[in-house]
């Protein structure tokens, strides 16, 4: 028989009132870039990532993915990458789809902000959620089924007092309980069996609810650390303080043990607390001072100020009686005490005893009492029990570590918190909790957690390990779990929901430990305390794990476990048997979990259809956490390595089971740590149309090689592409960036929309630190060995350290820093350079610099031997066939030392004799820049002297005497970035002094060898990181830094009279790396800073306010829209460090009347030809009218032989004949 669950919302609020799916979640695209790469030949992309993506929809971002519990419900976008849709503060366990509404489960407590617990209904037209209010606690699994009409929840929650653990939303009447009274432990999930039964999995033993203690009302509220007040108290020497009877149980009279009213006055007894409580019994001590006593009062719960009902046993009549603002209280001397029983359980932290009638002269008491059942041991010592009263163990905590009390605000008491420097670990404190467990038996343990908006602490707050010791013999190794504490509002988290705890005694005392989580990358966290609470489990009895329920029959009958086979497998499972998951595959339903019987171990089927059990092979040797099924497989995923007969090893915590062979087998060769959640996701992995991929999620760090195929270093998340069968990594197709946490999936909602739950990031594609630039981007065709360490978590990367140009944050600098192309002949060579690890085509390994040859099939190689593999390059210049590479490097080539500089002939792959070393300063080359039209090439950094000489900052090489020189000698400082406007003036930026006066920006003229300060140079406030030109004649610049009084990034421009700020804004926390103004195919609003026609690129690491991080951004003006996202290893964002380019063609556009080169010159040639042909014609016509003029006849055409008619001529008579004049008809 079904009962309705009362809720607010259950008669108002039906599923079908939402709107259907048909039209679901909008994407929208963002304005495209319109960049124009057409003479810029070929381009990549160079920085410290390891994926990327641009930026073409709204909702696209470089966050990292949370690791601290909270996950958000998820769509892809075309490009494949993941946007958020709604956010909650704790995981979101299931969802499925009912009545043109997606229906959500988990522990979170609010989604979007607001409050929402475990469950509710989400429109996916307006994405605004609706709540399914009547559930506390965690929502595990979901089942809608549309057939019945009905939502089948389970969990870990309390149903009003209807059910516990099971209950179902019928969709046009709202909650309704099964007919049974849910189960006694929570449901992780629930399926529809091919026989249309429903199958519950979970940690339960029977159905049932969790009961109060075999000694109900026996758990002392403490009175004695309330604030008492009293109103007309007596002024009677020891006998007016409402405190006296607190704490007294004898209920003896006199002074200081009885509280006294003033004669013949009405009065009240007030107790308020920090903490809240809900009461189930009151005892009251009459007092018989001087014949006086109370005979009637009333209880008011406070702040909800509402009188109490009761029930008590009259002791006159031993009747039970009632009462509400009228309670009696016997004056027989005889009776010590009396109590009175709640007939509500009502939440309060204050009450107030009104008398209103006394015997004698006035009212008074000997004492007070009050009870609960509920049992809870508080961290804040004076919430527990007191140790007055014969309470023989009562509830108490102790602490270590820096703890403060916090106010409980929207909280149900006061709580502690601790805040923990640096990264914190499990022994810099915890909270030691004692419950009064007065009577071993099974119960339910539960971590009550205040939720972290109300005193501001989400973005500190992690994870916490919970300990417990249950028992006299028990081992705390076996029950410790983690527990989040991101919760935006209150919550309870059921950590044990059927564990034996034995009583407290002299020699033990149960107990429950908190402690921060270690591993965490949190820093400065904070850990909070509240309560911990103990419910004594009651049910049943006979199942275990797994039951089978037909909703065809109105009643459950415990008797017919046995014709069950699910049932009947349950009940052979071992103690402490749980069931994880639930799939079913045609006829087969898959059970899997931490079970094990006489015949199979964690995982195994049962056939429906024959009503028998399918061992699987006896199953596997560990824990099964998760399973999915798809197309024939049973994807697996837990803590094992083999089958439980040994026949497949290999198995490394992941498996497939292929259900038409029967046979296991693994996945490439497992991952090295368990796996917690298998789930499916959509790829589009070979450009057609999107295929279903596995992922796995855990505690494991890396991917096992096998076969050919590397190890892979991941962070707790891996991708199996089924049609491939092998990892995403090793996939060769260009493919998506992805990591994060997955929990659940669920594929073509509505016109073919995916929705994913978890916490992702991920860009469209995986690249280490460089890709090409296109319409498309792409990759270069060489692997990077070993992903980037960068270790910035949330705003940046490493790569370019936070507030420092590349000289003062070398040793920060990882993956690709530049790039260049180099053509000659038929050699095609690109050339990348920075801080990394990559392969050559030969297997070597190469250390920081590649050389791609596109003429020899893309072959991958290296530098020689000299350079150390610490070194870290930051600038390349090629001029004619050598390249010149500058950073910090190290090292000896051709036994002569290096330091900042190499020079390395690319035509015969050798390196060239080497400039003398530099040296001074940090030794550091930030930039090169050769002169235009010359051999002279221009280096610039953080140096002092180029060998024997003196040269600061700058120095030159002449490439045709192979030496430095030193331009001009009134220049110093360190130089960030350089360019030639002109083969006549060079720019320098960086941190300067020009005949010893400091500037920003310096202007260098080769002729004279002089340096000036850039004019109007003190309009800059602080060193110029990146600068180039904004024109085509190199009139004007644009220069980005950092100012020198405030740590504020500025980007400003040079109009070619004065420095204009480009008026946007940009976080703190922005690196800006190198700047290029690009021309545009689309033309947009004018304005005074940017033409119409072109658009500032600006790179590095880029905090937008309103956005986020993005490592690139376009700047037409006006408006900052990002170019390119990307992301990097160890949940971090990315950076770019740089664009290059083939050909340094930045404005000159294909668009706007103009034509490619190619084009130019053919139309070139062909007017060259039209116009010789016009001449030839000219000519030829000239000399017709000539010859016709002059008496020229046409020549005789007979065939007849005409050589006896002809004489030879002498050649110096026809030399001689071309001096004289035309005047007669010419003969011969």
């Amino acid at each position: 028989m079904r009962s309705r669950v009362s809720s607010p919302t259950s008669c108002l609020f039906t599923l079908a009132s939402l709107a259907s799916l048909s039209h679901a979640i909008t994407l929208t695209p963002v304005p495209s870039p319109d960049l124009d790469l057409s003479q810029l030949g070929r381009t990549g992309i160079a920085g410290d990532f390891s994926g990327i993506s641009l930026y073409e929809w709204v909702g696209q971002n470089e966050q990292p993915f949370t690791a601290n519990g909270s996950e958000t419900l998820m769509t892809q976008l075309p490009n494949g990458q993941f946007i958020s849709i709604l956010a909650a503060d704790a995981s979101i366990q299931a969802m499925c789809t009912f009545q043109g509404a997606l229906i959500l489960g988990g522990n979170f407590t609010s989604l979007g902000g607001d409050a929402f617990a475990a469950i509710a209904a989400l429109d996916l037209n307006t994405t605004q959620p609706s709540p399914l209010t009547g559930l506390s606690g965690q929502v595990n699994a979901l089942l809608c089924d549309e057939d019945a009409k009905m939502v089948y929840v389970g969990g870990s929650f309390q149903a009003g007092n209807l059910s516990a653990n099971a209950i179902t939303w019928v969709g046009n009447q709202g909650w309704t309980s099964l007919p049974f009274a849910g189960f006694n432990g929570p449901v992780t999930s629930i399926v529809k069996a091919a026989n249309g039964h429903i199958i519950f999995g979970g940690s339960f033993t029977g159905l049932g609810n969790t009961s109060t203690p075999n000694e109900p009302d026996e758990q002392v509220i403490n009175l004695s650390t309330a604030d008492i007040s009293a109103e007309q108290s007596s002024t009677t020497a020891g006998f007016s303080d409402p405190k006296n009877i607190v704490c007294k149980t004898s209920g003896a009279d006199g002074s200081g043990n009885t509280w006294l009213l003033e004669d013949n006055t009405a009065g009240s007894w007030q107790a308020k607390f920090n903490f809240g409580f809900e009461p189930t019994k009151l005892r009251l001590y009459n007092t018989h001072q001087d014949g006086r006593g109370t005979k009637t009062w009333r209880y008011t719960a406070l702040p909800i100020n509402g009188i109490m009902n009761f029930t008590y046993v009259d002791p006159a009549t031993q009747r039970n009686m009632s009462c509400t603002s009228e309670c009696p209280l016997s004056s027989n001397s005889s009776i010590e005490y009396q109590d009175f029983y709640f007939v509500n359980q009502v939440g309060m932290n204050e009450f107030r005893l009104d008398i209103s009638a006394w015997y004698g002269s006035g009212g008074g008491l000997n004492g007070i009492e009050l009870f609960q059942d509920d049992i809870y041991a508080y961290a804040v010592s004076d919430f527990n029990e007191p140790n007055c009263g014969g309470v023989s163990f009562p509830s108490t905590a102790t602490s270590t570590g820096p703890w403060t009390v916090s106010p409980s605000g929207q909280s149900n008491s006061e709580y502690l918190t601790a805040q923990l420097n640096g990264t914190a670990t499990s022994a810099a404190a915890s909270v030691t909790f004692f419950p009064d467990i007065r009577a071993s038996g099974n119960y339910s343990i539960s971590m009550f957690t205040p939720g972290c908006i109300q005193d501001d602490t989400c973005l500190s707050r992690g994870q916490v390990n919970v300990t417990f010791v249950t028992t006299a013999d028990g081992d705390p190794g076996d029950n410790i779990k983690i527990v989040y504490q991101t919760n935006n509002f209150d919550k309870y988290d059921v950590l044990f929901d059927n564990i034996e705890i034995d009583a407290a005694s002299d020699s033990f005392r149960p107990r429950v430990i908190l402690t921060p989580a270690n591993g965490q990358t949190l820093l400065n966290q904070k850990v909070v305390a509240q309560r911990v609470g103990f419910g004594l489990v009651n049910s049943s009895g006979g199942l275990n794990g797994l039951f089978e329920y037909d909703p065809s029959k109105a009643t459950v009958d415990t008797a017919d476990f046995t014709s069950s086979a699910f049932d009947k497998l349950g009940s052979s499972f071992s103690t402490r048997s749980a069931v994880a998951s639930l799939v079913v595959d045609g006829d087969l339903t898959y059970i899997g979990g931490n079970f094990s019987s006489s015949s199979v171990k964690n995982i195994v089927a049962i056939n429906t259809d024959r009503n028998s059990t399918v061992d699987l092979d006896g199953g596997l040797n560990g824990a099964v956490w998760s399973m999915h099924a798809s197309e024939g497989q049973i994807f697996v995923g837990g803590q094992f390595n083999n089958t439980l007969d040994g026949s497949d090893a290999g198995l490394s915590h992941v498996a497939a089971y292929d259900t038409a062979s029967s046979k296991w087998s693994a996945l490439g060769a497992g991952v090295d740590g368990p796996v917690t959640r298998v789930a499916a996701m959509l790829l589009n992995i070979t450009n057609g149309s999107p295929e279903e991929v596995i992922t796995l999620t855990g505690s494991f760090r890396k991917v096992r090689a096998f076969g050919s195929n590397a190890e892979i270093a991941v962070d707790g998340f891996a991708v199996w592409v089924k049609s491939q069968r092998t990892w995403l990594q090793n996939v060769n197709a260009t493919v998506p960036s992805i990591d994060g946490i997955l929990t659940t999936s669920l594929f073509n909602v509505s016109d073919g929309t995916s929705l994913y739950a978890g916490s992702l990031t991920s860009q469209a594609i995986s690249a280490n630190g460089v890709v090409t630039m296109g319409e498309t981007l792409g990759t270069f065709p060489v692997t990077f060995k070993t992903q980037s360490q960068s270790t910035n978590g949330t705003t940046g990367s490493a790569s370019i350290a936070k507030r420092q140009s590349v000289i003062n944050s070398t040793e920060s600098v990882t993956g690709v820093t530049t790039g260049a192309f180099y053509e000659s002949g038929d050699r095609n060579i690109t050339v990348l350079a920075g801080h990394f690890s990559a392969s050559a085509t030969n297997g070597a390994d190469i250390s920081n610099l590649v050389l791609i040859d596109g003429a020899k099939d893309n072959t991958v190689t290296g530098l020689p031997s000299g350079v150390s593999d610490e070194s870290r390059f930051f600038a390349l210049a090629i001029h004619d066939d050598t390249l010149f590479a500058g950073g910090v490097i190290n090292g000896s080539i051709n036994g002569n030392s290096i330091n900042g500089l190499i020079s390395y002939n690319l035509a015969d792959a050798t390196f060239n004799t080497q400039p003398p070393a530099l040296a001074g300063g940090r030794g550091v080359v930030s930039t090169i820049a050769v002169r235009p039209d010359s051999g002279d090439v221009y280096v610039g950094g953080s140096f002092r002297a180029a060998g024997s000489l003196g040269c600061p900052g700058v120095c030159v090489f002449s490439t045709s005497t192979s030496q430095w020189n030193r331009p001009g000698v009134s220049f110093e400082g360190d130089v960030n970035s350089m360019i030639w406007p002109s083969s006549s003036t060079m720019i320098a930026g960086g941190d300067l002094k020009v005949n010893n006066t400091p500037t920003y920006l310096a202007s260098y003229d080769p002729s004279s060898s002089t340096w000036s300060s850039f004019a109007s140079a003190s309009a800059l406030p602080g060193p110029v990181d990146a600068v180039t030109v904004a024109n085509s004649e190199g009139s004007q610049l644009w220069a980005a830094g950092t100012e020198a009084t405030s740590s504020s990034v500025y980007l400003m421009k040079y109009d070619g009279s004065s420095w204009r700020s480009a008026g946007i804004s940009l976080d703190q926390e922005t690196v800006i790396s190198s700047l290029q103004v690009f021309t545009v195919t689309s033309s947009h609003d004018s304005s005074d800073l940017v033409a119409a026609n072109q658009v500032l690129m600006i790179t590095g690491s880029l905090v937008i306010p309103g956005f986020g991080t993005a490592s690139s951004a376009l700047f037409n003006g006006t408006t900052l829209q990002p170019y390119a996202l990307t992301g990097n290893s160890l949940n971090s964002a990315g950076s770019i460090a740089k664009i290059f380019v083939q050909n340094q063609n930045f404005f000159t556009s294909a668009g706007g009347g103009g034509l490619a080169l190619g084009f130019v010159v053919l139309i070139a040639l062909a007017i060259s030809l039209g116009l010789m042909l016009l001449i030839v014609v000219a000519g030829l016509l000239l000399d017709r009218y000539r010859k016709k003029r002059d008496g020229y006849i046409p020549a005789p055409t007979s065939m007849y032989d005409r050589g006896t008619g002809m004489r030879r001529i002498s050649p110096h008579e026809l030399l001689d004949s071309l001096g004289k004049g035309r005047a007669g008809a010419p003969h011969i």
